[in-house]
């Protein structure tokens, strides 16, 4: 979990993200994202350099100053900026400025889709592509093997999703093979689902059910969520015709499970003693 002062060094960089790019289009913005993840692609694989950038015994000035000597010339001004005024906050350990890098270039890709009115696609498209894999072993073992080669799973990502996908989706299902914030693929595509709904100002609530819902059961079912949880809620179906009937609904850490299956699985448990 990122400290308080690696949240708090985040939060000025979102700041400055935001002041550097305020006309930015989508695809100016697109450009600063993957500058961003290509200097955290560049931490993760240096940790001298994450030491230096967080070592308390320089200013934050310093540690600025440092970093933009490495990327001016190389990368854009707005990308500069953005990364010197994170590197001038504070960190409990270097490993974090690791990680709130790579959330500032997925801040920076979701900027990126919402400029360009598809960030309810993105989070559609992220979540569709997560079932697929957990539906597919062969597919989840090779796409979350961290000790395959990142640039083949990236070019298997590519074929499957090029040209049907948005590329912000692309984008950040490459983040999740990375293992974003430390977590497996599958987890990482989770993450992303959320911080995307979130983007909206949206809660998910991930169902499943036996049989499709229609669109006025989907809705009905939003809005009983969105009155619950005083927000609105982004709906993310699931059918597994195993569950025979009913839904389980989980947002957050909260899960209700009304389905068929559970309420059978009980009965047999009653039975057994």
């Amino acid at each position: 979990m990122a400290s308080s002062l690696s949240q708090q060094a985040y939060a000025e960089a979102v700041e400055k993200l935001a002041a550097s790019t305020g006309t930015a289009t989508a695809a100016q913005l697109a450009t600063v994202a993957d500058e961003i993840l290509s200097v955290a692609a560049l931490l993760r694989a240096q940790p001298r350099l994450r030491r230096a950038l967080t070592d308390p015994s320089r200013d934050g000035a310093e540690r600025a100053e440092l970093l933009r000597s490495l990327l001016s010339g190389k990368v854009s001004e707005a990308s500069v900026s953005t990364l010197t005024a994170l590197v001038a906050g504070r960190f409990s350990a270097p490993a974090e400025l690791l990680d709130v890098t790579e959330r500032l270039g997925v801040e920076a890709v979701l900027r990126s889709a919402d400029k360009g009115g598809k960030l309810a696609d993105v989070e559609d498209e992220l979540f569709r592509f997560g079932q697929i894999v957990s539906g597919n072993p062969q597919l989840a073992v090779t796409l979350g093997d961290p000790g395959a080669p990142t640039t083949r799973r990236v070019k298997l990502v590519e074929d499957l999703l090029k040209g049907k996908s948005q590329p912000a989706t692309v984008r950040l299902v490459e983040v999740a093979l990375e293992g974003f914030g430390g977590r497996g693929f599958e987890g990482s595509l989770t993450r992303l689902v959320e911080l995307t709904a979130a983007k909206r100002d949206r809660q998910v609530a991930y169902v499943t059910v036996a049989r499709p819902l229609t669109d006025a059961d989907e809705q009905a079912l939003a809005a009983k969520l969105a009155t619950i949880y005083d927000r609105p809620v982004s709906i993310q179906i699931e059918v597994n015709p195993a569950i025979i009937g009913g839904a389980s609904v989980r947002v957050g850490s909260d899960l209700y499970d009304g389905t068929i299956l559970r309420r059978l699985n009980a009965a047999k448990q009653a039975f057994a003693k």
